[in-house]
């Protein structure tokens, strides 16, 4: 899998680059905070002032974004190479974050969060287990995780998607049932489905979840 992850995080920032090379860092900026406002909406997500928040995988435009009233991580093994190569993160404009550049395997929580968001995120890492062991290790006893993935709709293209690297940007390939029992596994509960956007291949979901 080592390598398949080396893959993907080569052709990620090259992907950002594309993605991003005709959108300003104002236009763009101002999209990506109406779309977080917006899945928020849609999943009734309310965060209290100064509760702990966690943005795993964050990329250089997550979740931390548009928390404003909150104390926030936020974890990406690219945000050095982000910061120099993408005139659209700057670090200094989100002064209540503390950036972290570490893998989501090897992060380790100071405390535990009362949020976890890992938004399109979890299936980009090398080892997507000790990935999961580290959010859970990182949830307070009554914390909320909120992962969203794209989830496989027809399992004979899964078991194709993951023989070949027809996915170069996701190394881990799953239907939603087993991202779920990726949670289930580990002691959480899911309470709360949305799928945010639907496809022929993939259904992007979000997942809530929380300890039994």
């Amino acid at each position: 899998m080592n390598w398949k992850w080396k893959l993907a995080q080569a052709a990620e920032i090259r992907w950002w680059r594309s993605y991003l090379s005709g959108k300003t860092p104002e236009d763009y900026l101002r999209d990506k905070k109406a779309y977080w406002r917006r899945v928020m909406r849609e999943a009734e997500i309310v965060l209290p002032p100064g509760a702990g928040v966690l943005d795993a995988g964050c990329g250089p435009a997550g979740i931390f974004t548009v928390l404003d009233g909150q104390e926030v991580d936020a974890v990406d093994p690219l945000l050095e190479r982000y910061a120099e190569e993408l005139p659209h993160f700057n670090p200094a404009d989100y002064p209540r974050v503390d950036f972290i550049t570490e893998s989501l395997e090897n992060y380790r929580a100071a405390a535990p969060y009362d949020y976890i968001f890992c938004l399109n995120a979890i299936n980009h890492v090398a080892d997507i287990d000790r990935a999961m062991d580290r959010l859970v290790e990182s949830m307070s006893a009554d914390g909320t995780l909120w992962i969203s993935i794209d989830a496989h709709r027809h399992p004979g293209l899964q078991w194709i998607f993951r023989k070949i690297p027809a996915d170069i940007l996701h190394p881990h390939q799953y239907t939603l049932a087993g991202y779920e029992e990726l949670l289930t596994a580990r002691g959480l509960q899911v309470f709360g489905r949305y799928k945010l956007k639907p496809g022929r291949i993939f259904d992007y979901y979000l997942l809530g979840a929380h300890f039994r």
